[in-house]
């Protein structure tokens, strides 16, 4: 990794993209602290002070911290995240555009502006029910919102200057997102995200030490041993994210051998590779917005029902509270579920081994067509299973470890996950253009 960053410095071009990078994510952070106009600070405080423990606590994460502070970037990029899942679902729904998806650079440029716009829309919706859900809780020094009567322009002025404003702040995130993967180094989204989940980190790392190792009434050994506790954890979680993120399996292929001339081309040995984890961090993401939402909604009126604990992270695995752990087995099943449903979706057996027979391939000891269909589904079947474990161990250590201890683990397992394959997916990107770029400097020479 400090070698390919050294490298990476060396050339011009490659610095100048790195040093873009940096300093887009510094207009990020700074945006994350400006506060929506007209917010009473102590009352915001108030209000989204359960954040960390309750419904909110994975927005919370994803949103570098912005929710809490009210500010122009409240949304942050979940409104992107959330639009372009949607329509990688329609993608499959809808075949116009599977059509455009298939249809090269310009297909994928209209697919592009479809989601700019989703994004747009899904922003205006969100920070409409966020701004009048919490301006109810007084967090613009104004009283209870009367849906009934317009009598009060400057209270709907107040709250109409809120949804803009948060609306306008994720529009501009996502034009900082696009602008780092044109000019910049990676996935500019996925940079984004990553830097708001890391800015958390240190208060959250900071808090377990506080709690277990510097607290009163604790002996030296016991200090030492906590600490040891706490660095192994973290580091065998990130450990296992990266032999999650870079396990495959590979599928041998045969190619047939044509004759074209005096010569026999092709019959050359190839691999399908395919990930182990297939969904990536996708299934608990969606696993955790399901059982958040009505959470989240219950929250924007100020209540939390008894109902909402099974559903919420922090009550989980309480030996005092084991009752609300039947939320804790519904999410496993979900992670397991949202695991084979994505990747039903994104990976067809069927159409792979159309293209092989089209391309003259085959599996060795497999008959091409369906038998190859079947092998396909049987071994993705496998390896999903295995991959869909593996996040479950990742994200479940954390909560066993909040519940079992009463600390409040701020980061959690699909945190890392996301920390660790953006930052795998960055170097690889570097080390591309690093590679090129000698390349290209071989080429000149001769």
């Amino acid at each position: 990794m400090l070698e390919t960053l050294k490298k990476a410095l060396k050339v011009k071009e490659i610095r100048k993209r790195l040093l873009y990078t940096f300093v887009m994510l510094i207009v990020v952070r700074l945006g994350c602290q400006i506060a929506i106009p007209f917010v009473n600070a102590d009352m915001v405080a108030e209000v989204t002070s359960p954040f960390k423990e309750g419904g909110f606590s994975f927005l919370s994460a994803i949103t570098g911290g912005s929710l809490e502070n009210m500010s122009i970037f409240a949304l942050n990029i979940t409104p992107y995240i959330t639009a372009s899942i949607i329509m990688q679902l329609l993608t499959i729904a809808i075949p116009k555009l599977d059509e455009l998806q298939k249809d090269g650079e310009e297909g994928r440029k209209k697919i592009a502006e479809i989601t700019r716009y989703l994004t747009v829309a899904l922003a205006l919706i969100e920070s409409t029910a966020m701004i009048i859900g919490f301006a109810n809780q007084g967090i613009f020094n104004t009283d209870s919102i009367s849906y009934g009567s317009m009598s009060s322009l400057r209270k709907w002025g107040v709250v109409l200057t809120g949804i803009i404003a948060m609306t306008a702040g994720s529009a501009v995130l996502m034009w900082i997102g696009e602008q780092i993967t044109e000019k910049g180094v990676g996935n500019g989204i996925s940079i984004v995200l990553t830097i708001n989940i890391i800015s958390g980190m240190p208060s959250d790392i900071s808090n377990l030490f506080t709690t277990f190792v510097t607290g009163e009434g604790k002996s030296i050994g016991m200090r030492i041993l906590s600490a040891l506790i706490i660095i192994g954890v973290i580091v065998g979680i990130v450990v296992l994210v990266v032999i999650l993120q870079a396990a495959t399996r590979n599928i041998a292929v045969q190619m047939s051998q044509k004759v074209q001339g005096r010569r026999q081309v092709g019959g050359q040995q190839s691999n399908i590779p395919l990930k182990v984890n297939t969904a990536g961090v996708i299934p608990i993401i969606f696993a955790s917005s399901l059982l958040q939402f009505p959470v989240v909604i219950a929250s924007f009126f100020g209540k939390q029902p008894e109902w909402a604990n099974y559903l919420t992270q922090s009550h989980w695995c309480k030996p005092s509270q084991l009752k609300y752990s039947i939320g804790f087995v519904v999410y496993l099943l979900l992670v397991l579920f949202f695991a084979y449903f994505y990747t039903s979706i994104t990976f067809n057996p069927r159409e792979v081994a159309k293209n092989l027979n089209d391309r003259g391939g085959f599996i060795p000891g497999i008959r091409s067509g369906k038998p190859t269909v079947e092998y396909l589904t049987k071994i993705l079947n496998y390896i999903i299973f295995i991959g869909a474990v593996g996040l479950i161990i990742v994200a479940v250590i954390p909560i066993l470890a909040s519940g079992l201890t009463g600390a409040n683990v701020g980061f959690g397992g699909t945190s890392i996950i996301i920390i660790v394959g953006v930052i795998l997916e960055t170097l690889q990107t570097i080390k591309s253009m690093i590679t090129e770029r000698s390349y290209s400097t071989v080429k000149g020479i001769f």
